[in-house]
């Protein structure tokens, strides 16, 4: 065999490997997105079973997001002592254990602690899955890798969507939240096949392994040994962590920076629509169940197909324009439709009204899909420096999820306190607020190495010039 054929053959090797890790590390995603869809058609049945108030619907809610907090502030210990790949694993047996629990709880405190559960194991995934993809992924592919996964979190979301609408006819909000524990058993036997990072093998001292992997996912081997020449020179730094963070004022801004942004994603105000889609309609003026799912499914469809822009425009445009054309999307789109629900709250009866309403809903989930939701994801992965990168990626999980537990837990208080219109106008000036703050604090990173982001961050250039 010739070199050209060998080259060919290692080639379409390194192709098949590439497309595994993504699919299977993608896995964890789709069932992220199924977590967060299937409650907003579960609820209304949940409520009526178990006959609960706004309050503890809210915590049915915002509960998983309480588990997923905690699940991503000891993942950072998790996944730096047995690595990304282990993390996934446990991640996938909780999902299935969660699943389970919360199809069968025979009380409204059982059904919290299993959504807690599935909560750790959706903190694990929305950690371990996006930091593995960027340590996998090559410079040149990385955004478009992570992306894959936000598509997955986003099919998964209409999966849901699907799956409460078919059983929305017979109620069935146990076979709803079930039907997860399916697509966890293809997680635990796909994560079984899966390499460790490199990164995280270099820095374990195990640089033959890493090499070997790098072997597998890299065009040559002249490639995989310059990466892994970069992995030890950014290993240098014998600190880590909180030791690190304490010690070094960048890193401090780092952490801060991936806090930030994380917020920043949630309280958009779009993962509320997420959760409480089929009661925002029903404000809108669609009485019926079948219209509400209905609506709720087009917003799922919305949420996908708007990740294809994420996945061809973040490698080419930047992430920087992506989130500020988001932001401005999604500031326009809470303010009409807070708008048209104070028109219905009024009592105006326009038979267009409800579907400007969905209109609009789509238009804010659009600009969502397309910018916050997974290029926040993409920059928090990017960013941290390698020797703190766990600490760093922990801080910044954690938030979010706080972040999205306060959003959940908050919503029906919000719209008895100041009503439908004044909160979605309250996002919008949230919203307004991002754009600004991304052009003046948040870096462009496409096309740079991690190692180069973290050089000039270390150098202590200005946060928005630690990319390109």
């Amino acid at each position: 065999m010739n070199n050209a054929e060998t080259t060919k053959i290692e080639g379409q090797d390194t192709r098949r490997m590439t497309l595994f890790v993504s699919v299977a590390a993608a896995v964890a995603g789709l069932l992220f997105g199924l977590d967060i869809g299937v409650i907003a058609g579960a609820l209304p049945f949940i409520a009526d079973h178990f006959t609960l108030s706004n309050r503890l619907q809210e915590w049915v809610v915002s509960s998983m997001m309480l588990g997923a907090a905690m699940g991503a502030l000891g993942n950072g210990w998790l996944s730096f002592h047995l690595g990304r790949k282990y993390s996934l694993l446990i991640g996938g047996v909780l999902f299935a254990i969660g699943s389970i629990g919360s199809a069968f709880a025979p009380n409204i405190e059982l059904l919290l602690i299993a959504r807690v559960l599935l909560g750790i194991a959706v903190g694990i995934a929305s950690y371990t899955a996006p930091l593995y993809l960027s340590e996998m992924a090559s410079e040149q592919v990385r955004g478009k890798m992570i992306s894959m996964y936000q598509l997955m979190v986003t099919l998964g979301i209409v999966l849901a969507f699907l799956s409460d609408t078919a059983l929305s006819y017979s109620g069935n909000w146990r076979m709803m939240l079930g039907v997860l524990a399916f697509p966890a058993v293809a997680l635990i036997i796909m994560v079984v096949f899966l390499p460790n990072s490199p990164r995280w093998l270099a820095e374990k001292g195990r640089e033959i392994e890493a090499e070997k992997v790098l072997r597998l996912l890299r065009d040559s081997s002249e490639q995989a040994r310059h990466e892994l020449d970069e992995i030890r020179e950014s290993l240098r730094i014998k600190q880590g962590g909180w030791r690190l963070f304490l010690a070094n004022r960048n890193v401090r801004r780092v952490v801060f920076l991936g806090m930030l942004l994380q917020a920043m994603q949630q309280f958009t105000g779009m993962n509320i629509i997420m959760y409480y889609a089929p009661r925002i309609f029903k404000m809108a003026g669609f009485t019926t169940t079948e219209q509400q799912m209905i609506a709720t499914l087009v917003v799922g469809l919305t949420f996908m197909f708007a990740t294809f822009i994420a996945i061809f425009m973040v490698d080419k445009a930047g992430r920087k324009p992506a989130l500020i054309i988001g932001f401005c999307v999604m500031s326009l789109g809470t303010f009409v439709l807070g708008y048209c629900l104070k028109l219905f709250e009024q009592g105006h009866a326009s038979p267009l009204l409800p579907w400007l309403s969905v209109a609009m809903t789509m238009l804010c989930i659009a600009g969502y899909a397309m910018s916050a939701a997974p290029v926040v994801w993409i920059l928090c992965s990017e960013i941290q420096p390698l020797k703190c990168r766990d600490f760093g990626v922990t801080c910044s999980t954690t938030t979010n999820w706080v972040a999205n537990m306060i959003i959940g837990a908050t919503f029906l208080t919000l719209l008895d306190a100041i009503g439908a219109a004044g909160t979605f106008w309250l996002y919008t000036a949230m919203n307004i607020a991002f754009i600004l703050i991304t052009l003046w604090l948040i870096p462009e990173t496409k096309n740079v190495t991690l190692e180069f982001i973290e050089r000039r961050l270390m150098r202590g250039e200005k946060l928005r010039n630690i990319g390109v």
